[in-house]
């Protein structure tokens, strides 16, 4: 398979054109020659000790060149959140679509775009930030990806900027998808004083095909920016997905997190938060709803290099099925990040005697001036509260999914934007069968 993807790149490297800069060139050679030295990474490597990628690494893919498929804006409507007129860019099977994207007026100096136009016009902006926030030494799948990037997409808000509309980036496979790989990779830079709600979503349009994403995307808060990022992961539960979000955060900035994995055979989230300056505060909210066979894989960590700041992070799971979860969760505080207030949480409900979950939470701590905490639960619901439930008249089934509701309602209910989280409710609900 490694073998493959040489030969795939070489003939993909041969084909470049001047809209493919010299440092972009050299970063994507890097990449692969990192690739072919590491190879896929295997159930002996501790970060990849209950993420099944067999599936992924034995498979021959192919890569999504300009797949054909028809798709319409009435294929898209279920996705947009009721909301078409929003910024959307919509990728479908990896190209963007023109006529199904939705850019309309934009403030003075903002760019929301595809990659791959963008690498056709100033470069200066993608030299300084492509590729520079998520390296590819982290991971063989990031380097996968910086080696074969070509679309994906670009946001930039300048300095004291304020987006009134959310960004919406769509990522779509269509049963023609079945077999290809996709390499989306986008870019996010919110600058100084800026404010911005950006969503992903990577969506299918029907079951019972398999393909792979692997998605990147890189963000960069400056100071005192504040952005809201909401990771929506609803493709074909044949599918893979791995994902990286790679953000790096600088002084009294604010970045909120909300990232939602309901689809995929195998679906694996590595989110790294870096605190790179002072008085800097991070939330980060996470929904994973499994059934069947699926695994899903959510691997977080959050870099405590400065004084001063705030983690928040609250995880939760619900499992049916033969499904199984897992969990990894890290903060590191770093010697000089005194004043540290950071909390993490993951709570994990089982619907089924045969679902499984796999939680790690960590704290690594080299100040002795802070405040740190960090937990991990997994159960089934209370029988008390059923009970209670029970005696008020009401159906065995529907308490059972009234309570799972409420279970997962807490983080959804700290999504911003009310037709986001809207959608969210009424998707978990249907997932439980309705109330």
């Amino acid at each position: 398979m490694t073998e493959a993807l040489v030969q795939e790149f070489e003939a993909l490297a041969g084909t470049a054109t001047a809209e493919s800069p010299e440092w972009l060139e050299s970063a994507r050679r890097s990449a692969m020659e990192r690739f072919t030295r590491t190879g896929f990474p295997t159930g002996r490597e501790e970060e990849w000790r209950f993420t099944p990628v067999k599936p992924v690494a034995q498979t021959r893919w192919r890569l999504a060149n300009g797949t054909p498929a028809v798709v319409t804006r009435r294929h898209i409507a279920p996705f947009t959140f009721g909301h078409a007129e929003w910024t959307t860019l919509v990728f479908v099977n990896g190209v963007l679509s023109e006529s199904l994207s939705e850019i309309g007026p934009l403030p003075e100096g903002v760019l929301v775009g595809g990659l791959s136009e963008a690498l056709r016009g100033d470069g200066a902006l993608l030299q300084e930030h492509l590729t520079r926030h998520a390296p590819v030494e982290d991971s063989a799948f990031t380097a996968l990806n910086t080696a074969f990037l070509r679309e994906g997409g670009v946001i930039y808000v300048p300095a004291g900027v304020e987006l009134s509309r959310p960004v919406h980036l769509i990522f779509v496979a269509t049963p023609e998808a079945a077999g290809i790989v996709t390499h989306p990779r986008n870019l996010i830079v919110v600058e100084k004083g800026s404010r911005a709600s950006v969503i992903e979503s990577y969506v299918s349009l029907a079951q019972g095909y398999t393909y792979w994403t692997n998605a990147v995307t890189e963000v960069s808060a400056g100071a005192g920016s504040w952005l809201e990022h909401t990771r929506i992961q609803r493709e074909s539960e044949q599918a893979h997905h791995i994902g990286l979000t790679q953000v790096n955060q600088q002084r009294d900035s604010h970045y909120r997190s909300f990232s939602l994995a309901m689809g995929g055979a195998l679906a694996r989230h590595n989110l790294h938060v870096r605190l790179n300056d002072e008085n800097i505060e991070t939330l980060m909210y996470g929904l994973y709803l499994t059934r069947g066979e699926q695994v899903v894989d959510n691997h977080t960590a959050i870099y405590h290099d400065q004084p001063h700041c705030r983690s928040w992070e609250v995880y939760k799971g619900v499992l049916d099925g033969r499904s199984r979860a897992v969990f990894n969760g890290k903060v590191f505080v770093k010697p000089e990040a005194q004043k540290t207030d950071a909390k993490q949480t993951n709570r994990n409900l089982l619907r089924s005697d045969e679902a499984r979950v796999d939680t790690k939470p960590q704290l690594e701590i080299f100040a002795d001036d802070v405040k740190c905490t960090h937990g991990a639960t997994v159960g089934k619901l209370d029988d008390v509260a059923r009970f209670y439930a029970r005696s008020r008249g009401l159906p065995a089934d529907a308490v059972e999914r009234l309570l799972t509701y409420a279970f997962a309602a807490e983080v959804i209910e700290e999504v911003a934007l009310e037709p986001v989280r809207q959608e969210l409710e009424r998707l978990v609900l249907e997932r439980l069968g309705g109330i």
